[in-house]
């Protein structure tokens, strides 16, 4: 360009210039105004920054590098190392409720207690029962799914503790004490065995300890049956009066057959043939005998008597088992959810009284209730009983004087005026409630009426103390059936005169049957039967696996006893001793047992062999294959699958760990255990 196109300060005043003209003027600028910006960070981050050799031989600090590709910041990688995962997340992606990190949350699955249950009973008085193995029996409660066994455990549990302390129950909802588990709270079935050990009280006001296992009822579990009846010395079988027996109450009973174990029997739910089925007083006896009978058919083919063989007594005249009979005394009745059960001498006991306090009208209360059952009719004219009807269409006893107050009792709470009912039960039963009462709901009212009237379950208790032999009777027998060893009591080994005789001095020998495990699964505790000696906290015990034989002590190993209890269900009793014939829950020594074992003191020296292990019922006809997702975590389900195979009874749940197979397999007995 011509300098007279510029004046003296540099401005143009030549011609008007073009577009392109204009464009290359201002590319130029900004290339000078780039290039002035990179020599200024030269200068000021030192000599070779900024630059990167653009190949060996180039000098340093002579290869350009764009701003996009600089690199302020060194990576997480290099930082951390190679193996850091490194996440990125945008801002605001996560809620302000949710912390950064999560606490660890431990999962409760049992619902227990954090402070016992106050008893109408102390446990010092409980201690002192445990001490006296004739006062003790060891009851397995088995039934089909939804009799009611665990209502009646409810009920025991109601008379015997103060659950209304801690608001256990509300809104009139079952209580389901010994559902701990949360799965069978929301279920609402039963599926693991659970066992208390409650102080009950008799008719004539002597206390007994019975250990109650609550055990399932559904087809599935029935491997907990199978543990429970062998800690027992008797069943307490509980049929619905509506559902009669069906396939897991002929199961039970054969299994019980089969254990040796006494049979005693509770017709359940009585109040639905009042307030269901709505059947007249004489079809409701009908109803009742037939259950009742079918039950002694179930009996008789397990036994091998004839089912037409006749009856005695009680017993069939062609072989030596006991059959039910109300007027024995081993069939009970009762409606548990209204909380109240008797038999025939305990319904008997109500009426005493009534007759006048003359010697010649003072009714026998032993004789009365043999008259309450069977085809014996009750002649008012002449006050007598006899086998014959008086006329065409009389009530038989049983009608006249149990179904008749009961339902009559039933009705009038359900369908009278408060004012009514309060007349009827203070003229006719002698019962008294505060007016408060009254204006309760309908099923509420009539528990607390029922309760009043019926009093405890004495006559329950009586049926168990008479028709299961105590603990320490029963011992003999049972030692004689499970013992691997040998069984002359004149041999030198003394072992086996401690255990047929229940012998706290002697030698500790314990029968381990089940395991429970702590709320968060990381341990168990074995739940056995004492039959010889004293086991306190801190004895020093040899654990005798199912394999073990004194020519191979292999499956054996010692352990310390930390704590010992008496299982309470939603809680445990701390003992600070328990002798032979008592069934006890023992902390420390879960590490040495797979499903059962046998425990003895360590320094004993005489030969011991052991228990025989489980008979099961059921087979594992379910196969599961299962993995984990991510490889690195097959410790951790090989250790929950251990845990599983000592939780579940059925043999074979978890073969192939053992055979290192992949995946792992697990056997079961139906789907509703791996649900």
């Amino acid at each position: 360009m011509e300098d007279s196109h510029y004046d003296e300060f540099g401005n143009y005043i030549g011609p008007a210039l073009s577009d392109s003209d204009q464009e290359e003027e201002e590319e130029e600028d900004e290339q000078q105004q780039q290039h002035d910006d990179d020599e200024d960070m030269q200068d000021a981050d030192g000599p070779g920054v900024g630059y990167a050799a653009a190949d060996e031989d180039a000098e340093p600090g002579t290869a350009i590098v764009l701003a996009e590709d600089k690199k302020y910041y060194p990576t997480a990688e290099e930082t951390y190392g190679a193996e850091t995962e490194t996440l990125v997340m945008e801002e605001d992606a996560q809620p302000l409720e949710v912390p950064i990190i999560a606490p660890v949350v431990s999962k409760r699955l049992e619902k227990l207690l954090d402070v016992p249950l106050a008893t109408h009973y102390s446990n010092e008085f409980l201690a002192t029962l445990s001490t006296n193995p004739e006062l003790i029996r060891n009851v397995a409660i088995v039934g089909a799914l939804h009799h009611g066994k665990t209502t009646l455990m409810d009920m025991l549990v109601e008379q015997t503790h103060d659950v209304h302390s801690l608001g256990i129950r509300t809104n009139g909802q079952q209580l389901r004490f010994t559902d701990t588990r949360v799965d069978e709270q929301a279920r609402g079935i039963s599926i693991k065995a659970m066992p208390m050990s409650l102080v009950l009280e008799g008719g004539t006001g002597k206390s007994f300890l019975v250990n109650l296992i609550d055990c399932p009822g559904h087809v599935n579990f029935n491997d907990e049956v199978t543990a429970a009846m062998r800690l027992a010395d008797g069943i307490l079988l509980v049929v619905d009066v509506l559902e009669g027996v069906g396939a897991a109450t002929e199961r039970a009973i054969q299994q019980a057959v089969a254990e040796g174990l006494a049979i005693t029997l509770i017709i359940s739910k009585m109040d639905r043939l009042i307030t269901e089925l709505k059947l007249p007083p004489v079809d409701a006896y009908h109803k009742i005998a037939f259950t009742i009978e079918e039950v002694n058919t179930v009996i008789r083919t397990a036994t091998g008597t004839p089912t037409n063989g006749a009856v005695a007594n009680g017993v069939a005249k062609s072989s030596s088992t006991p059959l039910l009979d109300p007027v024995q005394g081993n069939v009970a009745f009762a409606s548990c959810a209204y909380g109240y059960g008797f038999t025939l001498k305990s319904f008997a006991q109500l009426y005493k009284g009534v007759c006048g306090d003359d010697p010649q009208d003072v009714l026998l209360i032993d004789e009365f209730a043999k008259r309450l059952w069977g085809d014996v009719w009750y002649y008012p004219e002449e006050r007598v009983f006899r086998r014959k009807p008086p006329q065409l269409g009389a009530d038989r006893s049983f009608v006249t004087f149990i179904l008749d107050p009961l339902y009559k009792l039933t009705a009038t709470v359900i369908g009278e005026h408060p004012k009514t009912i309060e007349k009827v039960l203070g003229d006719q039963f002698g019962v008294y409630l505060k007016s408060s009462s009254y204006s309760q709901d309908v099923k509420p009212l009539l528990k607390q009426v029922c309760s009043k009237v019926f009093g405890s379950a004495t006559g329950l208790v009586d049926m168990l103390v008479q028709h299961i032999p105590s603990s320490k009777a029963a011992t003999a027998s049972k030692v004689s059936r499970l013992y691997t060893g040998p069984q002359d009591p004149s041999s030198a080994n003394q072992v086996i005169q401690f255990m047929t005789g229940c012998s706290r001095t002697g030698p500790l020998i314990m029968h381990v049957a089940k395991l429970f495990p702590k709320n968060d699964c990381s341990s168990f505790d074995a739940y056995g039967r004492i039959f010889s000696g004293t086991l306190r906290p801190g004895d020093e015990v040899r654990v005798l696996g199912e394999n073990y034989t004194p020519d191979d002590d292999e499956d054996s190993g010692d352990a310390v006893v930390s704590n010992v209890w008496l299982y309470q269900a939603r809680y445990r009793v701390p003992m600070s001793k328990v002798t032979a014939g008592n069934l006890v829950l023992v902390e420390g020594l879960d590490t040495l047992i797979t499903k059962t074992a046998t425990v003895v003191g360590r320094y004993l020296d005489e030969e011991v062999h052991v228990f025989r292990p489980l008979r099961f019922q059921t087979r594992s006809v379910m196969k599961i294959a299962t993995e984990p997702l991510q490889p690195s975590e097959l410790p951790k389900m090989v250790e929950g699958l251990r845990k599983i195979n000592k939780r579940c009874g059925c043999h074979g749940c978890w073969s192939s760990v053992r055979q290192r197979v992949w995946p792992r397999l697990i056997f079961q007995a139906a789907g509703l255990y791996c649900a």
